[in-house]
């Protein structure tokens, strides 16, 4: 999939990019299906020096920018961490959920009335 980062780059969210690995894409007639798991950090990372890593917390479902005519779903596995200090279980902050929606935060900001007009004209 390395060969494909920089057109990723151009699609994915940055914080997509810099935080997740892309494991897999499935099309169908009518929709994109982007699979994507969160990075551990690295060994020498300070930010992992009391956390382990737990597992993931369940998958879940975000709908992004449509691609040539086809919806974009992006199913993302969050890793979660236990901190070995305090006991609790910690996760990166994710601001990129809109809230109140299951949409990236820019294609939300897309879709708000007034928003469309300014971006190309287009009010749906």
């Amino acid at each position: 999939m390395e060969s494909f980062l920089p057109l990723l780059e151009l699609i994915l969210p940055d914080f997509i990019i810099e935080n997740y690995l892309l494991t897999h894409v499935e099309k169908s007639e009518e929709r994109y299906h982007v699979y994507l798991e969160e990075k551990n950090y690295p060994e020498g990372d300070p930010r992992k020096a009391d956390l382990l890593s737990k597992g993931y917390f369940p998958t879940i479902t975000l709908q992004d920018f449509p691609i040539r005519g086809h919806k974009v779903f992006l199913h993302i596995k969050r890793r979660r961490w236990l901190n070995t200090r305090t006991g609790k279980v910690v996760c990166r902050d994710w601001t990129e959920v809109a809230e109140g929606t299951r949409m990236t935060s820019e294609f939300s900001a897309f879709l708000k009335p007034g928003r469309r007009a300014e971006i190309g004209g287009y009010e749906g």
